[in-house]
C-alpha cells in the first residue's frame, strides 16, 4: 500500500509540473497529461498481469496436478485451460459450448475444472453432486448435463439430471458426504482465494489469468498464445 501511495504521489508531483496555461479553456486535460496518466494505467496494469502470472506459476501443482480435480478432453495434452466454474452461473453456461468446441477442435487440450460454488445453496449441492459422480464414473455427462439446463437450477433439478444420465441417485446422494468431496471444495475456495479470484467463471491458460469476461474471450487464439510460449 505504501508504494502505490509513493507512486500516486510521484504521478501528481509529475502532473503538477505542467503548467496550467496548457489547459484547454473548456477545461479538458492538455495532451500532456492524458498521455502520463494513461502510461501510468498501462504500468499498473502491467505490474498487475505479471504478479498474477508468477501467483499462478506458483501454485502449478494445485492447479494442474491435484488428483481429485476433474480434466476434460485430453488429459496429456501440451496447453491447459482452468476453469473455475459454478453450476448455477448463467456465464458459465453460455461459455460452456464454446469451451466444448475448443474440445473437438484442438486436442491439444485439457480442460481442468474447479468447482466453486459461489452464487447460492444451490451451487454448492450440485457441486457436490458433481464430484460424487466420479465414484459412478459419470462425472462428464453429469457436468455437461447440469451446464446445460436451462432455468433457475434448483435441488430437485439437480437429482433429475443425475438420474436422466443413469447416476443412481441413492448412492449419489450418499456419496455427496464423503469427506473428500468437502476436502476438494474447500481446497478449490483456498486456491482462489490465494489466487484473487472472486467470479466465475474464471480462466487461466498456460499461466495467465484470463481477466476479460468470458464473452470476449478467444479461446483459439488464447491456446494459441501459449502454446507458442
Amino acid at each position: 500500500m505504501l508504494a502505490f501511495l509513493c507512486r500516486i504521489a510521484f504521478v501528481g508531483a509529475a502532473l503538477a509540473l505542467i503548467p496550467l496555461s496548457g489547459m484547454a479553456a473548456a477545461g479538458a486535460p492538455p495532451p500532456e497529461i492524458e498521455q502520463a496518466v494513461q502510461a501510468y494505467a498501462n504500468k499498473l496494469k502491467a505490474d498487475q498481469e505479471k504478479a498474477m502470472d508468477q501467483a499462478v506459476v506458483n501454485r502449478t501443482t494445485a492447479l494442474l496436478r491435484d488428483p481429485a480435480t476433474q480434466v476434460l478432453g485430453n488429459p496429456e495434452g501440451d496447453v491447459a485451460v482452468v476453469e473455475f466454474f459454478d453450476y448455477t452461473c448463467p456465464y458459465c453456461k453460455a461459455v460452456e459450448p464454446r469451451l466444448q468446441k475448443l474440445l473437438q477442435d484442438d486436442k491439444g487440450v485439457k480442460l481442468v475444472v474447479k468447482e466453486f460454488p459461489i452464487l447460492s445453496p444451490v451451487s454448492l449441492i450440485a457441486a457436490k453432486a458433481a464430484l460424487a459422480s466420479v465414484k459412478q464414473g459419470k462425472y462428464q455427462s453429469f457436468h455437461k448435463a447440469l451446464l446445460g439446463f436451462r432455468g433457475q437450477l434448483e435441488t430437485s433439478a439437480v437429482f433429475e439430471i443425475a438420474k436422466s444420465v443413469g447416476l443412481d441417485v441413492d448412492r449419489l446422494r450418499k456419496d455427496m458426504d464423503a469427506p473428500e468431496v468437502a476436502d476438494q471444495i474447500i481446497a478449490n475456495f483456498n486456491l482462489a482465494r490465494s489466487l484473487n479470484i472472486t467470479s466465475t467463471p474464471t480462466f487461466i491458460v498456460g499461466t495467465h489469468m484470463l481477466m476479460e469476461p468470458s464473452a470476449q474471450i478467444d479461446f483459439a487464439k488464447t491456446v494459441a498464445a501459449a502454446r507458442a510460449k
